[in-house]
């Protein structure tokens, strides 16, 4: 299996506590799929919406693709996910039930269809966010000193 990152949602690990992925696929227009070949695809500010039997990628920027010119797509549409039923299932009754939300962590492509992990994830406290910084900063400074042992 062949597989390439196209894009990564680097905040979402500083900004939640990730519990438990799953693998999508996401229905694209053509236009849409030579972009996100291309990389044009940010997934920062994009969320995932689960309704009752459909999960839809929200707010995802894929830029239009200059060659597709009329025929092109709208950039910040919303994307329906390919997901099993008990996927959706899950997803909706985590959500409902513990008040955890699902968020985009990484597309790519794989066998050259599009895919997205998305996270089932708990959003961090400040001070939670403190001991991740902390946490960093310390490693950061260990690695430092075996440098300069070296």
């Amino acid at each position: 299996m062949k597989t390439k990152t196209v894009a990564t949602n680097r905040k979402a690990k500083f900004e939640y506590f990730l519990l438990e992925e799953f693998e999508a696929g996401v229905s694209l227009k053509g236009s849409e799929i030579k972009s996100v070949r291309a990389g044009q695809i940010s997934i920062k500010e994009a969320y995932i919406r689960v309704d009752e039997h459909e999960a839809w990628l929200m707010e995802a920027h894929i830029a239009p693709y200059a060659e597709a010119n009329r025929f092109n797509h709208e950039p910040r549409r919303p994307r329906q996910l390919l997901l099993h039923k008990k996927e959706i299932k899950k997803l909706r009754n985590n959500i409902r039930k513990k008040g955890l939300t699902v968020i985009p962590t990484k597309v790519y492509l794989k066998n050259g269809r599009a895919k997205i992990e998305i996270a089932l994830a708990r959003g961090k406290k400040l001070h939670d966010k403190r001991q991740a910084i902390a946490k960093r900063e310390t490693e950061r400074d260990l690695k430092r000193q075996i440098r300069y042992r070296e």
